[in-house]
């Protein structure tokens, strides 16, 4: 039985049909990605779903006992809590649970044949380890330090930025692990190491998780099933993201000419996606091969990690530099800048030159100072020292763009300020309509003003500005935010046919690796890396360095703590204690689980009896009791 049916379900607003009779159905563990144009239903389909939006007809049932939790665009929380109060309060269930457990173990203490008890703890058992709740607190540690949130655990909820409150909510949702988790852009305000803990989480999590979202690669990684949202109705594809455009591209070559634009730029997409999984396949093997290597060499010396790792850098960096840089124009020149803000250093000692036609990418976690960096090269900020020289060069920058659209004037008012209906694009005279048709404009949308456009609209408006201006730079802060995939395929179509060079901030990985040929990444201790390799790449690398780095680490605090140990002078008996101890003691924990486990099963208490089982759990727990003292002394003896 599926846990969420829709049948034959009907929603409009106005005049506008979101949804026609429309079927659906998710079951136990699967991974939706729901996927559609801004303005398609995405976000009502999920409200429906979680019954917080009633269908104008048909049916929305959902197995009985089943939870269902959504995170949507706006949370709403006792903002005068701290943060771990309120995440705590939203647990209450959790914590409740745990603690009539632990009453419910006394009360069988004095009553180990009371059927009623061992009943109620058997179902109070199978509730919490439905939640994975048992190291609720240590969940609640991890999760908040990989969402960036450790740190203002007692700090106020309304102190936190709106996307601060939306990650905890998100942290809060996780840790409920309800059976149907409902998502709204969840990637939305985290960084490419947060999105890949969630991606991660996602995956191995037992829930049924639908979600929309506009992160190509996030799809690809967490979906088994897409189902698109168009003209009211809704397709189902299964696999991930690759598999949709697939499947997209042959059902749209069999249709009329007028999805011509939308058939190339399909085609392109899945074309450059298939050489980029052949690729990283390629890299895998030599990833893997290149760790074993590292491995090897780290048992050995810990030093060669380090040299090997500047050798490979090198490697990448010479491979590009064969380009003579003085046959391009400068657009600019960084020579050893830093800037430091509220105390904190962003960048320092940064040298670099800006050359005619390059696509760089700006990465990094959030707030390493990425958006500060451009807004420097923009002349909006100065550098703390070091030197910035600038050509004489046209600057076009997205944000100035949505700026210069007046909310009050219409489509052709915006791109044809002096009357007529055509405009000139890279030195091409079109017709506003057939320009704007590539930005997903229909006919009727020309005379509409701009202030009845939704938000991924106006983004698409803007984008269609900035590229009927000539410009030598495009400075882009984060451009796929709010945009649907359609129009993000537009934009890397643009992007890629633009002559001059473009320099811009993303977490979209998807993105970056497909526009960008270089990138200035911002790591620890305040460098930026100039790297020329896709993103997704550099990000397995530095996932493996850091791996790698843990791996020696821990090899030489071993390696120390064994000499330290052996320095100490112990008796044959307190060494065998070391040496045996750990397993007898592993023994005898996994025999306490074992009978706690058949004391909270009838059909096992009836057949092995009650009274040997609790018996054999209080002699096993006495056993544990002194072995584990006898060995933490003689461990505490031999530090």
């Amino acid at each position: 039985m599926a846990l969420i049916d829709l049948i034959e379900v009907s929603k409009k607003f106005g005049e506008k049909i979101i949804l026609n009779e429309v079927n659906f159905s998710a079951n136990e563990g699967e991974k939706i990605a729901i996927i559609g144009k801004n303005g398609e239903g995405k976000s009502t389909f999920l409200k429906i779903l979680f019954k917080s939006l009633s269908p104008d007809s048909g049916v929305v049932s959902s197995q009985n006992g089943k939870s269902m939790a959504m995170l949507s665009q706006n949370i709403d929380f006792n903002i005068n809590l701290s943060v771990g109060e309120m995440i705590k309060k939203e647990l209450d269930e959790i914590y409740f649970a745990l603690k009539e457990y632990e009453l419910l173990q006394e009360k069988l203490n004095k009553e180990p044949e009371n059927k009623d008890l061992l009943r109620a703890i058997d179902d109070i058992i199978n509730w919490i380890e439905s939640k994975d709740a048992w190291n609720i607190d240590a969940k609640i540690e991890r999760i908040l330090k990989e969402f960036q949130l450790f740190d203002y655990k007692d700090r106020a909820v309304f102190s936190l930025s709106g996307g601060e409150i939306r990650r905890v909510g998100l942290c809060v949702l996780l840790l409920k692990n309800p059976d149907i988790l409902l998502l709204d852009e969840p990637s939305n305000h985290l960084d490419v190491y947060m999105t890949h803990f969630l991606e991660k989480l996602l995956k191995n999590s037992k829930m049924c998780v639908i979600f929309i979202s506009h992160d190509r690669h996030f799809i690809d990684e967490v979906a088994d099933k897409c189902v698109e949202i168009e003209a009211g109705k809704v397709s189902i594809f299964k696999g991930n993201y690759a598999n949709y455009l697939e499947k997209k591209v042959q059902i749209l070559q069999n249709l009329a000419k007028s999805h011509e634009n939308l058939l190339k730029q399909l085609k392109s997409e899945e074309e450059w996606l298939r050489r980029g999984v052949k690729a990283r396949l390629k890299r895998n093997e030599g990833r893997k091969e290149r760790i074993f290597k590292m491995r090897e060499l780290a048992k050995k010396n810990p030093k060669d990690i380090r040299r090997l790792k500047l050798e490979l850098s090198r490697a990448s960096l010479n491979f590009n530099q064969e380009k003579s840089i003085n046959r391009k124009k400068m657009l600019f020149e960084l020579k050893n800048i830093s800037k430091s803000i509220g105390g904190k250093t962003l960048f320092r000692d940064f040298s670099a030159r800006i050359l005619q036609g390059e696509r760089i990418a700006i990465v990094g976690k959030n707030g390493c100072g990425k958006s500060t960096f451009l807004k420097i090269l923009l002349g909006e900020l100065c550098c703390d020292s070091g030197e910035l020289k600038r050509g004489e060069i046209k600057i076009g920058y997205f944000d100035q763009a949505r700026e210069m659209i007046n909310p009050d004037k219409n489509l052709i008012e915006i791109f044809c300020p002096n009357g007529g209906d055509r405009v000139e694009v890279r030195g091409k005279n079109m017709h506003i309509y057939a320009y704007l048709k590539n930005f997903l404009f229909p006919k009727e949308f020309l005379d509409k003003p701009v202030s009845v456009l939704s938000g991924g609209e106006k983004s698409r408006l803007a984008l269609a500005l900035l590229f009927t201006k000539n410009y030598d730079i495009l400075i882009l802060d984060e451009p796929t935010n709010d945009l649907d995939i359609a129009t993000i395929n537009i934009l890397e179509e643009y992007l890629l046919s633009f002559e001059g060079a473009i320099l811009f901030v993303s977490h979209d990985r998807y993105f970056v690796d497909k526009i960008a040929t270089k990138l200035y990444a911002f790591e620890e201790n305040s460098k930026i890396s100039i790297e020329y390799i896709p993103y997704t790449e550099y990000l397995e690398n530095e996932r493996d360095f850091k791996e790698l780095e843990n791996f020696v680490s821990n090899s030489e605090k071993n390696s120390h703590s064994s000499k330290e140990k052996s320095s100490k002078k112990l008796s044959y008996k307190e060494n065998e204690i070391l040496q045996k101890y750990p397993a007898k003691i592993e023994k005898l924990e996994q025999e306490i689980l074992e009978l706690n486990h058949s004391l909270s099963k009838p059909e096992l208490y009836q057949e092995k009896g009650i009274n040997a089982l609790y018996e054999r759990l209080k002699e096993a727990q006495k056993e544990l009791e002194i072995l584990e003292q006898m060995y933490f002394s003689v461990l505490e003896k031999s530090i």
